[in-house]
């Protein structure tokens, strides 16, 4: 009987990619946090608010939110809501404007 020559076990590295090494570059630039009182973020919010239109008359609520109402109930298409709601906006808007050049003069 032959003796046969014991090949020593190869070194497998398991878990870590089969052998395959990547050396990865990260970059940490130093980024400053700005530091904000409560004073200033409410004096921004304050300033930011103020350019905003006051709240909605109720009429135009109601009737914009019946618009709605159709639409989803399927009584009205969306083009034609969205339509009938333009056209009215455009309407009204111009109204107030010259109601308001009206006023002026």
């Amino acid at each position: 009987m032959a003796k046969t020559a014991k090949t020593p076990h190869q070194h497998t590295h398991e878990g870590d990619g089969a052998g395959l090494h990547l050396h990865l570059r990260t970059l940490h630039p130093p980024v400053p946090i700005p530091y904000l009182t409560r004073e200033e973020m409410t004096s921004t919010a304050r300033a930011a608010t103020a350019r905003l239109p006051g709240p909605p008359a109720v009429k135009d609520l109601a009737f914009y939110g019946g618009l709605g109402a159709l639409t989803v109930a399927g009584a009205l298409e969306w083009p034609v809501a969205l339509a009938v709601g333009g056209a009215t906006w455009l309407v009204r808007s111009g109204r107030k404007e010259r109601r308001a050049t009206d006023a002026r003069t």
